[in-house]
């Protein structure tokens, strides 16, 4: 587990204060207010868009899932965040996934020049980083075991939690912070610590609000999910 330091290695750059689980300040969802956050204007890299789906069926209810996936308000989201088809400016490899902090997006290749650009939340102040990944562990409907680092600075969280298997935390469902699906990323032979995962906080898209994980539309996570094999290669590009 990495502490309360930057660090710097061949693989990966890591500039936040401390390693951190995925969850924002407080555990708990959220309300949904009837005003989306206000997002940055994205800085990163330039796509072209090639189609977008049709939303209301992408964002609507997901079926056959052992825990809600309800559909979203996607008018509520700015456009520049949902799925869609784009012309990529760079030779990543088919299959592969880029992160784009600065834009607020993930991409998934899939052909040369060609990626499923999705919007996403990426970490606060303080806890960015950049570098390559692999995803070596994939699960649906994950517990969330908070590492003592993020329950130091936040002691409320303890209350909060209970047995797991893995140790104290929030068991998979709708009250986990990491939605519906979560890919753990792997560097230096070791668990990262950062991982994709969902959210029932879907309108934080575009915004810095993680503790270094990348946090996905539930809708958005799932379909990447299904496509994403372990081992797959991850780039994340310095803000």
């Amino acid at each position: 587990m990495l502490t309360r330091r930057s660090f710097t290695f061949p693989a990966l750059s890591l500039t936040a204060a401390s390693l951190a689980g995925c969850g924002s300040r407080s555990i708990v969802a959220l309300p949904e207010l009837n005003t989306s956050p206000v997002a940055p204007k994205p800085q990163g890299l330039v796509t072209r868009t090639l189609a977008r789906p049709n939303y209301a069926d992408i964002y609507a209810d997901y079926p056959g899932e052992r825990f809600p996936i309800s559909a979203i308000d996607y008018q509520r989201i700015d456009p520049r965040f949902l799925r869609q088809t784009v012309a990529f400016p760079r030779d990543d490899k088919p299959g592969s996934i880029v992160v784009d902090p600065a834009g607020y997006h993930l991409y998934f290749i899939e052909s040369p020049r060609v990626a499923t650009q999705y919007g996403v939340g990426v970490g606060r102040e303080g806890f960015g980083w950049s570098g390559a990944a692999r995803i070596n562990m994939k699960r649906d409907w994950a517990d969330w075991v908070p590492p003592p680092e993020m329950i130091a600075r936040d002691p409320e969280i303890r209350a909060q939690l209970e047995q797991t298997p893995r140790g104290l935390g929030v068991r998979g469902g709708s009250k986990s912070p990491l939605g519906a699906r979560t890919m753990y990323l792997f560097g230096e032979g070791r668990d990262l610590g950062y991982r994709i995962h969902g959210t029932f906080e879907p309108y934080t898209v575009g915004t810095n609000v993680s503790s270094g994980c990348i946090r996905m539309i539930n809708q958005d996570i799932a379909h990447l999910y299904a496509r994403v094999s372990l081992g797959t290669p991850v780039t994340v590009l310095p803000v």
